[in-house]
Parts: structure tokens; sequence; C-alpha cells
């Protein structure tokens, strides 16, 4: 990967149907998302599909599945898939993992062997889709394995648009993604490199104090036009936080092309927008020596 050729790298994005056709959220709630984010035309790309359009961007992009089969009934894509396109396209994506929590001892051996066997960087959790509080030890095999193999454990935190809309919130409990709930994770493993994604609505003050006061927690800006972000997330980011803030788009229920759009209208300074943008996240993921 040219990292100093590219023009950003985006920390979340979503591989949603394997190469076989299997989609890894049901069709309600896929539907009721794309509503939610209004998305418009095809939602489903492939990974080769995923690779193309980032590279036509010369962008940088980590991938990964979400693995809730224990809550939800539905297998996710694939890890093996995500990892082998990710080394099908080393150019432009990087593969991240995701392991439902409820796997046990299985879930463990698994994440290990996705490292060492499949050059996986990180580990995607979603407590209110998965079922699970972060601080609950029966996540905290995985997290061992992370810390200990230098990969990144990246948190969805806040409100989702899964499930909005649908009666009950199709069974999706928001409490499980306060980011308060990952501020344990942090102090228990304190060398576990962290991502709390999205602005985190109602709590993004808790998420903002959790990353300041954790060397290891940083927080990447994904799933919300920036025009929406809260003036606090913006002032932390163009201050204590501008070496922690990652952009993350959520593709491909937000586009990297809208949010880069959005974000060249905030009044971020000029030393900090390509630390945002590309420098903080390529010295997270070990893509540079500094």
């Amino acid at each position: 990967m040219d990292v100093d050729g590219l023009a950003a790298i985006d920390v979340h994005t979503h591989a949603e149907v394997s190469s076989k056709g299997h989609a890894s959220l049901d069709e309600g709630l896929h539907e009721a998302s794309s509503a939610y984010f209004k998305v418009r035309g095809k939602r489903r790309p492939t990974l080769e599909e995923t690779a193309a359009y980032y590279r036509e961007r010369n962008m940088a992009a980590v991938v990964f599945t979400v693995d809730a089969e224990s809550a939800t009934g539905t297998a996710p894509v694939p890890n093996e898939e995500v990892a082998e396109a990710a080394a099908a396209n080393p150019d432009v994506l990087i593969p991240f993992a995701s392991i439902d929590p409820f796997r046990g001892r299985a879930g463990v051996q698994q994440a290990r062997r996705l490292v060492e066997e499949y050059g996986v960087r990180g580990f995607k959790f979603h407590p209110s889709i998965q079922g699970f509080y972060p601080d609950d030890r029966l996540a905290y095999g995985l997290y061992e394995v992370i810390e200990e193999t230098g990969a990144i454990a990246l948190f969805h935190t806040g409100q989702t648009g899964i499930g909005a809309g649908v009666p009950g919130g199709g069974g999706i409990r928001l409490k499980y993604s306060d980011p308060m709930r990952v501020d344990d994770v942090a102090a228990d493993f304190p060398h576990l490199k962290i991502i709390l994604a999205h602005p985190s609505f109602p709590w993004q003050d808790e998420a903002l104090a959790v990353a300041t006061h954790k060397p290891g927690v940083h927080i990447d800006l994904s799933g919300w036009s920036p025009k929406y972000f809260p003036p606090l997330l913006v002032k932390y980011a163009n201050s204590l936080l501008k070496d922690k803030v990652l952009f993350g788009s959520d593709y491909p229920v937000l586009t990297p092309d809208r949010w880069l759009a959005d974000f060249a209208e905030l009044p971020i300074k000029d030393e900090v927008r390509p630390a945002i943008l590309k420098e903080n996240a390529a010295r997270l993921l070990g893509l540079t020596r500094s």
C-alpha cells in the first residue's frame, strides 16, 4: 500500500454481502436501515466492487462484517472471505474481522487464527446488535487476543440506524452501545488499541471523556454527515483529540464522497485536516513508522 500516495484512509466500511450472495443482515433490517440513511441505488456492493470504488478515489478502506449470529440468527459474511479480498487488493483494502462474543472459546481461537494466518488488523464489535455490554467478561478472552497480537478493537457506539423505524427497533437495544461501557475495557487492557465508532449520540460527552482519559482510545467519525456533528466533537477534534480522531464513512450507507464534501465545510484547522483524513489512521494501523 502506497500510504504517501493515498488521499485518505476510511476506517469504517462494511462487507454486507458474500461472493455467494449471502447478506449479513435480514431483509427487514436492511430495508429499514436503507430508509433511515436515505440510501439511493445499489446498497450491497461486493468486496471486489468496494475495492474498485476506493481505488477509483485513491483511498484505502478498512472493511469488515458484523457477526451477530447468536442474536439475529443470520450468519455474517465470512471473515476469511473479507481477509482474502483484502489480500487480493492490498493497495486499497485493510481487513478487520468480527466475532460474536457468545462464540466463547471457539471465537477466541478463531480470532487468533484470523490474525496469525489471514493478516486481520482489527475486530469490529456492535454491542447493540450482538446484545452484550462491552465490559461483560464474556468478551474478555477476545480482548486478550486482540491486545496480545497488536490488533484493534472497534466498537459501535451510540444510536444505530439498524432497526430504526422497525417495531420495537427490531429487538435491538441501544443501551449496550454507551461508550462509557468501553472505559473498563480500556482500563483492564491498557495496551489495547480501541476505536469508538461514530459520533456517540446521545453519549457524545462520555465518548470524548473516555478518549481524552485513556491513551489507547480513538474516535472515528463515521455514520454521520459532518454537517450534523455536535460542536463539542468538532472542538475536541481540533484540539485535545487532534491525533486520535479518524475519518470513517460507514460505506455503503454513507459514501465517502458525501462525507468528504460536508467535512470540507467544517472549521477544521489546516494542520489537523490531513491528520484526521489519513495520518492518524496510518499510524494507528501500523502503516507508517511514526
